[in-house]
């Protein structure tokens, strides 16, 4: 709090095992008799949030399901029971092995929700003495949730919060008509330069004026993942470097500074016209003790739009406006006053600044303002803008990269740098293996998931530099599925997240029934060639791919197996491994250069 953006909200993917948008983040459950609460990151992430503050508020949605809660169909509803003991679980792993409370919980991720599920996770909830946990429903659109709501009593007295997806600052009369309260539960999503800040101050505002909604949640927190995944760099900041530390605070952040700084969950927003005569809009909330603060926002349309919905044409101007205070903020004298101007092609930019109090003359005081700037008065004295050190300079990724996974008790569960983007890999501990493999990577997701989007029919992890043309891949590989299963290592690959499908690279297969491949495309259908191997499953072997411009070429065990194979296109892209379908396997001593 009062450092930078000093956020009140936190709110994690509960995994599921399938892509996401950018990866895949594992479940707590990946098997029916399986629970373990630390894997993936967001439990490190939520603790480390209420470390700095304990207040923070958060929120667990799923985006995808193991595919054994759906007993084999892709759909998370046919058992409510089963859905609600995996999602009740999840909460209370959350408190018993890192002692966080969760205070709300979603239903599907921009999917269709269950009037039957959601009743029934409200009882288990309750059930296990979690009555404190609200839920919200249902992240996707206004309708039809406001509708139902209206019509079914009963889920109207479980529901606690309707959450809305990137609305645009709009509501809609049934949404009003439950009282219930309207949350923006996810929004922004827009590339981080100014046009992004600019944005996130219209909607953080507007989404109130215009929309009635008490929160807005920004997708995503931070950019720490390649950025030629989707929507790169679409975080309130970016740390997307972690081999070299490199880090940049963008200036979403001081945007955020000016809300979260001056106001709090609990606070109420006055029930004033926020529409500015010049175009642009202001808010003010009130603790209920006396405090004040007034956030003023003037972005121009050009200057703010984000990356959906489109934005329709309106016109900002400068302006001099003039405030009344009235009631029991007559008596105020002075208000502290933050102060950004969002300098675009200018580059005069001004981020979070303390200005000089305004002194407020029998409950009036008035403000000139110019076109694309934020404002906050406030009766607060608690403003901050924080010193950080210089963060270190960026650095591609090493172009000469190893990890042999030889790690007793790694404090994650997946091996760094790798981006799981079908399936997951795990650290793995081999314990009958006499001595070279005991420490390795597995991939681990074993039936396809109930997915949010299109995840491949294989399983891939990608790592490196996309800009990377020529390179050597090196690793052991150990197929455990036999007839039938297979691995492959992989260089120049072009597509991972929501496209993960129609990835293309230079991909060299070998399968159990000692067959290989080489394909240029993850599917495997665009065959550049094939033969015998003689690889046979439950065995180590080496695997090398060679790409060299326009030639690749495969090792086995440090013999050639395949020379001269033409490769085109695509010219550059990350490296990769993974599995010919959703099956056990384990790589080790991984390098690429």
């Amino acid at each position: 709090p009062n450092f930078g953006a000093s956020l009140h909200i936190l709110k994690v993917e509960i995994g599921g095992d399938g892509q996401s948008t950018d990866g895949t983040e594992p479940s707590h459950m990946h098997y029916e008799n399986d629970e373990n609460y630390f894997r993936g990151y967001e439990w490190w992430l939520m603790k480390e949030a209420k470390k700095r503050n304990p207040n923070i508020k958060l929120i667990g949605l799923p985006w995808t399901f193991p595919r054994w809660i759906g007993k084999g169909e892709n759909w998370p509803y046919d058992y409510p029971d089963v859905t609600a003991y995996y999602i009740v679980s999840w909460i209370l792993g959350a408190k018993q092995y890192h002692d966080l409370d969760i205070d709300y919980i979603g239903i599907w991720n921009e999917r269709a929700f269950s009037n039957k599920y959601i009743k029934l996770l409200r009882y288990t909830l309750d059930k296990r003495g979690l009555e404190q946990v609200r839920i919200i429903a249902s992240d996707r659109l206004w309708e039809p949730i406001s509708f139902v709501l209206l019509i079914d009593s009963e889920l109207h007295g479980v529901v606690d919060v309707i959450g809305a997806h990137y609305p645009g600052t709009k509501t809609v009369q049934n949404a009003i008509l439950t009282e219930k309260k309207l949350w923006s539960s996810e929004d922004y999503s827009t590339f981080n330069d100014e046009v992004g800040a600019g944005c996130w101050a219209r909607i953080l505002n507007q989404n109130y004026v215009n929309g009635n909604m008490t929160s807005t949640i920004a997708w995503n927190l931070v950019a720490s993942y390649y950025e030629e995944l989707p929507f790169g760099r679409c975080g309130l900041m970016t740390a997307q470097e972690p081999w070299s530390g490199h880090y940049k605070v963008e200036a979403p952040i001081w945007i955020t500074a000016h809300t979260t700084q001056f106001t709090q969950p609990g606070w109420s927003y006055l029930q004033v016209d926020g529409h500015l005569e010049g175009g642009g809009s202001f808010v003010a909330l009130t603790d209920g003790l006396g405090n004040l603060t007034i956030i003023i926002e003037t972005m121009t349309h050009n200057h703010s739009q984000c990356i959906r919905p489109p934005l329709p044409n309106f016109s900002v101007t400068p302006q001099r406006a003039t405030f009344y205070l009235k009631g029991s903020f007559f008596m105020v004298e002075t208000l502290q006053v933050w102060h950004s101007r969002l300098g675009f092609e200018s580059g005069n930019s001004s981020l979070f600044q303390r200005l000089h109090p305004v002194q407020v003359w029998s409950g009036r005081f008035s403000l000139d303002l110019d076109v694309d700037e934020v404002y906050t008065l406030t009766t607060l004295k608690t403003g901050h803008k924080c010193i950080y050190p210089q963060p270190p300079p960026p650095h591609p990724f090493p172009s000469n990269y190893k990890d042999d996974f030889n790690i007793r008790n790694p404090p994650f569960s997946e091996a760094p740098n790798f981006a799981d983007q079908t399936g997951v890999f795990e650290y793995f501990v081999n314990a009958s293996d006499p001595g070279d493999h005991v420490f390795t990577l597995r991939q681990v997701v074993v039936q396809r998931p109930i997915t949010w989007v299109s995840d491949a029919d294989q399983t891939i992890s990608i790592i490196g530099n996309f800009r990377w043309v020529n390179m050597t891949v090196t690793c052991d590989i150990y197929i455990e599925k036999q007839r039938d299963g297979g691995v492959f290592i992989a260089g120049r690959v072009d597509n991972g997240g929501i496209y993960v499908r129609r990835t293309k690279g230079v991909f060299f297969w070998v399968f159990a029934d000692g067959t290989y491949r080489v394909t240029r495309d993850l599917a495997g259908e665009e065959i550049l060639m094939k033969g015998l191997s003689g690889v046979r499953d439950n065995a180590w072997h080496t695997l090398t791919l060679n790409i060299q411009g326009n030639s690749a070429s495969g090792l086995l065990n440090g013999y050639p197996l395949w020379e001269n194979v033409t490769v085109s296109k695509p010219s550059n892209g990350w490296a990769a491994l993974g599995t010919r379908s959703f099956e056990f396997a384990q790589f080790d001593n991984f390098h690429v250069e």
